[in-house]
């Protein structure tokens, strides 16, 4: 029997999917915004000469490497969640930015590295401290050249956000599930949630592009 697809379904929930893609965005955004400084001082603790702070750093990232993202959410949302009354909405942010908080920490140390060496020994021969020389010299110039990946990050973090379905967060991934399991029209379902994901992705990797074209004419 030949499948006739039926697009009816689409404007009869638009509403339901603009609902899941604006959580989605939210959650994606949170994220974000706690993963920068989880990474920053991770990246910090990386290149650190304490070799204990540079060992739990390293592990950290080493650990959310070795770790699938969907086992990580389980585990916090049906173990650490239970402990801090963290609902599922709450315990996605955390996952997501613990996770994505070790590659940004990844993206900082590498844009540090970057910075040639004499930077620093120039800042120290004018009296500053150690701290003093990261904050006012390093780090403005490795921040600057690690903005697109950190921006790129964003847009992985938005697709890795499909996962939060699993712990009942209702976000785009899920009301389709839900569509799909009442109007049994997975062809049209999924083919307009990966429209969209595409749309918001595409979106942004233009604006990235914006900036690093704007920061090439300004370097």
């Amino acid at each position: 029997m030949s499948y006739r697809p039926d697009w009816s379904v689409i404007p009869q929930n638009l509403d339901l999917f603009l609902e899941g893609l604006l959580l989605t965005i939210e959650i994606s955004a949170l994220a974000l915004l706690f993963s920068i400084p989880i990474g920053i001082l991770a990246g910090l603790c990386r290149i650190s000469r304490n070799k204990m702070v540079s060992f739990i750093a390293v592990s950290y990232v080493e650990l959310m490497r070795g770790i699938p993202l969907l086992v990580l959410l389980f585990w916090i949302f049906f173990v650490l969640g239970k402990v801090l009354q963290l609902g599922a909405y709450w315990s996605a942010v955390l996952g997501l930015a613990i996770f994505s908080g070790a590659f940004i920490a990844e993206i900082v140390r590498a844009g540090i590295q970057a910075v040639p060496k004499g930077q620093m020994e120039a800042a120290r021969s004018t009296g500053m401290t150690y701290v003093q020389a990261m904050r006012y010299i390093i780090l403005p110039q490795a921040l600057r050249k690690v903005l697109p990946p950190m921006a790129s990050q964003f847009i992985i973090l938005i697709k890795d956000s499909s996962l939060v379905s699993v712990i009942s967060v209702v976000d785009l991934t899920l009301v389709a599930k839900n569509l799909v399991a009442t109007s049994f029209r997975s062809l049209e379902v999924w083919t307009f949630v990966a429209l969209l994901y595409f749309v918001v992705t595409f979106t942004l990797s233009q604006i990235i592009r914006f900036f690093e074209n704007k920061y090439k004419v300004y370097e």
